[in-house]
């Protein structure tokens, strides 16, 4: 395996020339270039050592960690994923117009009520994991339970059209499979 370079390492880059690592994680440095300014090289690239610092390296990055806290909190927590909108909406709304001309129509941004779909998604799911985990329910309360859940889903089917990944999009049930 090769060396881990500390923060303050001088080498010189067979494509951006001679520079100082600044910042390090397990896959990548970050190097200030004399010429070519700051860049993000792979810890495995080729280039030449000129000074190893001998500081002893912090390999894992504040991204990791934050990611990795990320994951456990979304497994233990319900904590929501980022899912995203489908491009032809960002940014678009949505009008509610009213039978009668008298009365206002109401404009609401297409990403808030995607966002307040997603939601509702996420609760449902986790009502889904808990009436599943739950130990006072009888097994038949639980399949009833779980038969509205995915009745609830196949009614959210229209907003499928909202979502940018048809993976996360919601499934009743005639799409079970």
């Amino acid at each position: 395996m090769k060396q881990i370079l500390g923060i303050g390492s001088r080498i010189d880059h067979p494509e951006y020339g001679k520079g100082v690592v600044t910042n390090v994680t397990a896959k990548m440095y970050w190097v200030t270039f004399i010429e070519n300014g700051l860049e993000t090289i792979a810890t495995g690239d080729d280039f030449e050592i000129i000074e190893a610092a001998e500081d002893e390296v912090d390999t894992v990055s504040f991204y990791e960690v934050e990611k990795s806290l990320r994951d456990i909190l979304k497994k233990w927590n319900g904590f929501s994923e980022i899912v995203p909108i489908a491009d032809k909406w960002k940014g678009g709304s949505m009008v509610l117009k009213p039978a009668d001309p008298n009365l206002a129509s109401k404009e609401i941004p297409i990403d808030t009520f995607f966002h307040k779909i997603v939601m509702l998604r996420d609760r449902l799911r986790v009502m889904e994991q808990k009436i599943n985990a739950s130990k006072e329910l009888a097994e038949q309360d639980k399949i009833d339970l779980q038969q509205y859940i995915t009745r609830c889903y196949g009614s959210l089917t229209t907003f499928n059209v909202l979502f940018k990944s048809n993976s996360q999009q919601f499934k009743g049930e005639g799409s079970a499979k």
